[in-house]
C-alpha cells in the first residue's frame, strides 16, 4: 500500500525531523510512505484567510491523484482510537485502495475545497496541536495501525 501524507510548512526542530524521520523507517517494511511538504502562505491580513486558504487547497489538491483515498485531518472530524484507525487502513487494504493520501492543513485550517475531496475527516483529538506535532503523532499513529494489523507487539 502506498501512504502520501501532504503537510502544509516544514519542520524546522530536529527532534521532531529526527521523530519523523524514524517512523518512516519503521514503516518500511509494511508501507510505502511519502511526504510532500508545501510552502504554507503566510496571513498578514486575518481578512484573506479564506482566499489563503483557497490558494493553498490549489497546491494541495494538485498532488491528488483522481483514485486516492483522501483522509484529513480536521477539527470536526471523526475521533478514532488507534485500533478502530488500524481497521480502518485494514479495511481499506482489503478492498484494493492503491494510495491513502493523509492532508495536514497549515495553522490557519483547511479549505473547505480540499475538505469536500476528503473521503473521510479525522479529529487526533479534542486538544489543539501545532501541526508539526500532528505529522509526527500522524506518522506514529500509522505505524502503530500496521504493527496492529499485523498483531505484531508494539508498547502500550
Amino acid at each position: 500500500m502506498k501512504i502520501k501524507i501532504i503537510a502544509l510548512g516544514k519542520i524546522k526542530e530536529r527532534f521532531l525531523k529526527e521523530g519523523i524521520d524514524e517512523f518512516l523507517k519503521r514503516l518500511t517494511p509494511y508501507a510505502s510512505v511519502e511526504i510532500t511538504e508545501l510552502a504554507a502562505i503566510e496571513i498578514k491580513d486575518q481578512n484573506l484567510t479564506a482566499k489563503v486558504l483557497d490558494e493553498e487547497a490549489e497546491k494541495i489538491l494538485a498532488h491528488i491523484k483522481q483514485h486516492s483515498y483522501v483522509i484529513t485531518l480536521e477539527i470536526g472530524g471523526k475521533m478514532l482510537s488507534s485500533e478502530e484507525f488500524a481497521e480502518k487502513i485494514n479495511t481499506l487494504a482489503n478492498e484494493g485502495t492503491g494510495e491513502i493520501v493523509f492532508v495536514i492543513g497549515s495553522s490557519c485550517g483547511i479549505s473547505p475545497k480540499v475538505s469536500a475531496r476528503a473521503n473521510f475527516k479525522l479529529s487526533m483529538s479534542k486538544m489543539t496541536f501545532l501541526h508539526q506535532f500532528a505529522r509526527l503523532i500522524l506518522v506514529e499513529q500509522i505505524y502503530r495501525a500496521f504493527k496492529i494489523i499485523k498483531c505484531e507487539t508494539y508498547h502500550k
